[in-house]
């Protein structure tokens, strides 16, 4: 595969934008494409990665994952009822991406498809701000079957590279009733087992197109977007509580017109 320098960058961007409402895919595949990175090895390299961001929320959230494992009598969100809801929640993306894995890598894995997707995201998370829904739930353990299912169901929206996972879910937490910090913090714990999910399929699928040789280039990918996603998830969680998700949709609109001047006009 590419130089380690390539795995080491697109790393960094991997970390710092999974888990903000800003498309860590679509970014991976723009600066993929600057880096003259792309194809079939490249859009599974930009899913495998994903690990890396993973660990990182199960060491912040450990505690939380734990009582998964070991239910808690203070803690709704744990035991078989917390691993219920996280399956409510990744049960629509994953069946939707079951079923049209082939046709979203061909057909939406490219800069002009991400470009649509950075506005109409950044439209939607501007709309959405603007109005006010009634708060419902606050914190994990407020969490019901039909809110995480709701969630799931526009969690289906990252499908789409460039709107952003994270997006789609604070959005649709907020919408249904979760205050901006609860929906935030669900999408981080949420995003566990459906990335596990897509990132194991993914490379199932495209095991034959690697070599032993690839393995020091996945392993910077995996390290490098440990650490950055830490230091994303932190500063992140700090300011949900004080900002609203406009700052993010302007960035997204700032940069899509540069990515159609440089990567599709």
């Amino acid at each position: 595969m590419d130089n380690l320098f390539t795995a080491f960058i697109l790393s960094i961007v991997e970390g710092l934008t999974e888990f903000l409402p800003v498309s860590s895919s679509g970014h991976l595949i723009l600066v993929g494409d600057l880096l003259g990175f792309s194809g079939e090895k490249a859009a599974t390299f930009q899913v495998v990665i994903q690990l890396g961001a993973i660990l990182a929320v199960v060491v912040l959230y450990w505690q939380r994952f734990w009582g998964l494992l070991f239910p808690r009598e203070d803690m709704a969100f744990s035991g078989l009822r917390g691993i219920g809801l996280l399956i409510l929640t990744s049960l629509p993306a994953s069946l939707v991406g079951l079923l049209f894995h082939g046709q979203i890598k061909e057909y939406l894995f490219r800069p002009s498809t991400v470009l649509i997707a950075l506005v109409a995201g950044a439209v939607c998370m501007i709309g959405v701000e603007r109005k006010a829904f009634h708060i419902r739930y606050r914190c994990l353990d407020d969490i019901s079957p039909r809110l995480a299912l709701g969630i799931g169901c526009f969690q289906c929206l990252a499908l789409w590279p460039g709107f952003s996972r994270s997006a789609a879910t604070i959005m649709g937490g907020m919408i249904l009733g979760a205050g901006r910090p609860l929906a935030a913090e669900y999408s981080f714990i949420a995003a566990v087992p459906i990335m596990i999910a897509a990132t194991g399929y993914d490379l199932l699928k495209s095991w034959h197109l690697f070599s032993a040789a690839d393995i020091p280039f996945f392993a910077v990918g995996m390290v490098g977007s440990f650490i950055a996603a830490l230091l994303a998830v932190k500063v992140f969680v700090t300011l949900v509580g004080r900002m609203t998700l406009v700052p993010f949709a302007v960035y997204r609109l700032l940069l899509a017109p540069l990515v159609y001047y440089f990567m599709v006009f």
